[in-house]
C-alpha cells in the first residue's frame, strides 16, 4: 500500500522496500541527502537528473529536516 508523505515524497513497499522516494521516480530522499552531503547543489542535481522537478528535490530536502 502506496502512502502519500507529502505532495512530493511517497513511501510504497513494491519501490525501494518502502523508503520515501520522489513521487514519480525511484529516488530516495536518502539518495538526494547523499547526493548533497557529495557537495551537489539542487541544480547539480537537477542537471544530473533532469527527470526530477525542482519541488521534488526540495520536498526531499524539506521532508528528511522534519
Amino acid at each position: 500500500m502506496m502512502v502519500k508523505l507529502t505532495e512530493h515524497i511517497i513511501a510504497d513497499p513494491e519501490i525501494l522496500g518502502g523508503k520515501p522516494v520522489i513521487k514519480g521516480t525511484r529516488i530516495s530522499v536518502a539518495f538526494i541527502l547523499q547526493l548533497m552531503a557529495s557537495g551537489m547543489t539542487v541544480e547539480d542535481i537537477l542537471k544530473g537528473y533532469p527527470y526530477l522537478t525542482k519541488e521534488g528535490v526540495l520536498a526531499a530536502i524539506e521532508y528528511a529536516s522534519s
